[in-house]
């Protein structure tokens, strides 16, 4: 999907789940919109950390011209296998680097429901490949920097994000916020993908835009269906951010420019 510079969205109504996200009553014009794959559900689950990374991904590919649309089914049963998995299936978008490492990835058309069977193999482009060979064409190891922002922590220092949900044990960056916002904010005009969290949640940034008071939003891709006055997209302002994010990632590259 890809929106021209200027284009005016009115904010009004309910989204397809209550938002906590987009300010109601807004009118937005449209500054950056990048390319994403179709919004998808994560229904009931608390796997909002797939979605966001995955999605996060998928438009980091298409920004290079190469389309995938990974399936979020197939990391869900895959960690099942994991001992420290807590029962909801709750984990960090760093999580989900992980265990694609571990034990790869398919298309979402090789498993599009959660009690598909698991695929052995992933056909793309004639070539027949297991999962764990096609995701290090998706995702390379080392590819992607973990970012959090602590002042009550040294700066430029990696530490583990201390929260209930990062069982795997990720290491992240700590670095200013003003630093932070201003490589989300470069990242996306560069066309990157960007995964956000907040403490409840995770979504893919895809693009930017300002309100009618000159006040700045990221547009974030949403993982609560299509449904709603925008479409599954969600604007969540830079003060929001500021106030609200508990960790970023992006690729290297989009971290160094």
């Amino acid at each position: 999907m890809t929106c021209s510079i200027g284009w005016v969205v009115l904010v009004c109504g309910c989204a397809h789940r209550e938002s906590q996200y987009t300010p109601s009553g807004k009118h937005f014009t449209i500054d950056v919109m990048n390319r994403m794959t179709p919004i998808k559900d994560q229904g009931d689950s608390e796997t909002c950390w797939i979605y966001a990374m995955l999605a996060t991904i998928e438009t980091e590919h298409l920004s290079w011209g190469d389309s995938v649309n990974l399936s979020p089914h197939y990391i869900e049963k895959m960690i099942e296998q994991e001992a420290d998995c807590p029962k909801n299936k709750r984990g960090e978008p760093t999580t989900l680097i992980n265990m694609i490492e571990k034990y790869g990835i398919c298309g979402y058309d090789a498993m599009r429901k959660p009690d598909t069977p698991t695929p052995k193999w992933v056909f793309m482009l004639g070539a027949q490949y297991t999962p764990q060979e096609f995701a290090r064409s998706v995702c390379k190891p080392g590819e992607y920097v973990a970012l959090i922002s602590d002042d009550s922590k040294p700066y430029y220092e990696i530490s583990e994000l201390e929260v209930p949900d990062n069982w795997t044990h990720e290491q992240y960056l700590n670095i200013p916020m003003d630093s932070l916002l201003a490589k989300t904010e470069r990242s996306v005009i560069a066309h990157h993908g960007v995964c956000w969290e907040d403490k409840n949640h995770a979504m893919a940034i895809v693009g930017l835009a300002h309100d009618e008071d000159g006040e700045q939003y990221f547009i974030m891709k949403n993982s609560w269906g299509d449904s709603g006055p925008y479409g599954g997209l969600e604007y969540v302002s830079y003060q929001m951010f500021r106030s609200e994010t508990v960790a970023v990632e992006m690729t290297k590259e989009a971290y160094s420019n």
